[in-house]
């Protein structure tokens, strides 16, 4: 890592590239919750099996959309 003082075109970059990477991963965690626990709402399932599809979406959801950030802002870095 260099000592050098960045840029405002490379400042502006990474704050671009944080906002790509933070709004693909809402927007991944979103749809992934969705899909997993979208038939809670849509049917009429036992209480157990609700809270296990709302807490299993929640829980992938999150997951992903952390490997999300990781992944973009990573390949943004070896880009480099």
């Amino acid at each position: 890592m260099t000592a050098r003082r960045r840029s405002q075109a490379e400042r502006d970059e990474i704050t671009v590239e944080i906002g790509y990477a933070l709004l693909s991963a809402c927007f991944l965690g979103a749809l992934v919750f969705a899909a997993i626990a979208g038939p809670a709402a849509v049917w009429n399932l036992p209480p157990a099996v609700e809270k296990f599809l709302l807490v299993a979406g929640a829980s992938v959801a999150g997951v992903l959309a952390v490997i999300r950030v990781v992944h973009v802002l990573w390949r943004h870095g070896q880009d480099r």
